[in-house]
């Protein structure tokens, strides 16, 4: 059985029906599939439109807590041997999602990874590799973090749960739990439509919003600094590229949030008190490496601070 968690809270209810019917598309008898709807507390109850699917979920409505602790309470009621998160205004698209759901009927995987995109078509042809296991997988890739983009075994979560009240609780999450996997696969499919809108939490500009942000991936980039060095030594290797990559995307995004010399030499201060400055002298990515020899000095940083907010707008 795959448990599909749906965290919900103030999305349209025409994208929530959208999403729960892309789900009751797919190949899955009801007895290999539960769809759980956490509603977070939303404004307005969405069960009058859900009203004809309601014999295919289970739903749930709560105090509002936050995406992370909503995620929790789908684990704590999921049954599935599989989990899968997707977010209320998305949906999976069936034919390429067909292709992971062939993965976990064949090759008995801990974890698969597949593709989001804006374009429902979908890819094809579809292939796939692995198996690998997760710290080899994190020693040599560029993580994908989102929790809505793999397909994983419930077994490998263990007591593991998102940390609730934080932004990027998915960078702090799937890193941990790639550790634990054994078998990893990874495939070109684009299986997840992902929806930007204006009012979502990742696209929320203010202020207070932005600050809280760059606080909370500090905090994350620091707690997974102290796991990377209280397990094994081949786990901490790998956990060390990630946090040099959140270290690095953190520095970023001081500087085209803030536009501040100043802040960024508060945040590399810091940083560097915690050991994580400067960043490590590895061949991770070509844009890790450009970023790290133009912030490892004073006039670099200056540079930085110029040229970044006009080449992302």
């Amino acid at each position: 059985m795959i448990s599909f968690i749906i965290p919900y809270y103030n999305v349209p209810t025409e994208m929530l029906c959208e999403c729960v019917e892309s789900i009751l598309a797919l190949s899955l008898s009801p007895e290999e599939r539960e769809i759980i709807i956490v509603d977070d507390g939303s404004e307005r109850s969405p069960l009058e439109l859900l009203r004809p699917l309601l014999d295919e979920v289970i739903y749930i409505r709560q105090r509002n807590g936050g995406l992370s602790n909503a995620r929790n309470t789908g684990l704590r009621i999921s049954r599935g041997e599989y989990i899968q998160f997707v977010d209320a205004d998305d949906y999976l698209i069936r034919t390429p999602y067909e292709h992971c759901l062939d993965i976990m009927r064949y090759e008995t995987p801990d974890l698969v990874f597949f593709n989001s995109t804006d374009n429902p078509k979908g890819n094809m042809p579809l292939h796939f590799d692995g198996p690998m296991d997760g710290t080899n997988y994190l020693r040599h890739h560029s993580l994908r973090a989102a929790a809505w983009g793999y397909l994983f075994r419930r077994q490998i979560l263990g007591q593991l749960r998102f940390r609730e009240g934080i932004y990027h609780e998915d960078e702090e999450f799937t890193p941990q739990l790639l550790l634990r996997a054994e078998r990893v696969f990874v495939t070109n499919a684009d299986a997840y439509y992902y929806r930007r809108r204006k009012d979502s939490i990742t696209q929320k500009r203010d202020i207070r919003t932005r600050v809280k942000r760059l606080k909370d991936l500090e905090s994350v980039i620091l707690r997974l600094n102290r796991l990377s060095h209280s397990g094994p030594l081949v786990d901490g290797e790998a956990l060390q590229r990630r946090v040099s990559q959140l270290t690095m995307d953190y520095l970023y995004n001081v500087i085209l949030q803030t536009r501040s010399v100043h802040q960024l030499e508060k945040s590399v201060a810091r940083l560097r008190q915690a050991g994580l400055f400067p960043l490590p002298d590895k061949a991770y990515t070509q844009k890790y490496q450009w970023f790290r020899r133009l912030s490892s000095r004073p006039i670099g940083r200056m540079l930085l601070c110029r040229l970044l907010p006009h080449i992302a707008s």
